[in-house]
């Protein structure tokens, strides 16, 4: 990957994996580097096998952030948020998506793609990777969240 900066990884599980597709045309249509680390198919996967590749692109600089997609959104940020570092956050709407941004910091998004429409999801991606993080207060308690 040239621009770490531009480059978003992506990753989900079977139930997300439509959705997934969706979002990494949508970001490569608007010049983003993809770093897609599967599936390839609809076919049965255990989230984690996912999850750990789209968190280990972030900690090691290859990716500025990351995209997670399982049918809750919560197995799959969960296993990202075992990563040092790595702040995922199950987000629903375009407001979550932004306040994980602003003031938790969040580097990962995480789509419960079974609860989310397409438009929705596109939503929350355009607001996730174009919000800034507010710092100010809110920079002691991200600081507070690793142990």
């Amino acid at each position: 990957m040239n621009n770490p900066e531009k480059t978003i990884a992506i990753g989900s599980d079977h139930a997300g994996f439509s959705l997934k597709s969706i979002l990494v045309e949508y970001l490569r249509k608007n010049h983003f580097e993809v770093f897609d680390v599967g599936p390839a198919s609809e076919d049965r996967v255990d989230y984690p096998d996912f999850a750990h590749p789209v968190a280990s692109a972030i900690e090691s600089g290859k990716a500025h952030f990351g995209v997670l997609l399982c049918g809750s959104g919560n197995g799959i940020a969960m296993t990202a948020n075992k990563h040092s570092g790595i702040r995922a956050a199950v987000c629903w709407n375009r407001e979550i998506a932004a306040l994980a941004r602003q003031h938790n910091d969040a580097n990962i998004l995480a789509i419960p793609a079974r609860y989310v429409t397409e438009n929705e999801a596109l939503e929350m991606l355009d607001v996730f990777i174009g919000t800034s993080f507010e710092g100010g207060r809110h920079t002691q308690r991200v600081q507070k969240i690793p142990l």
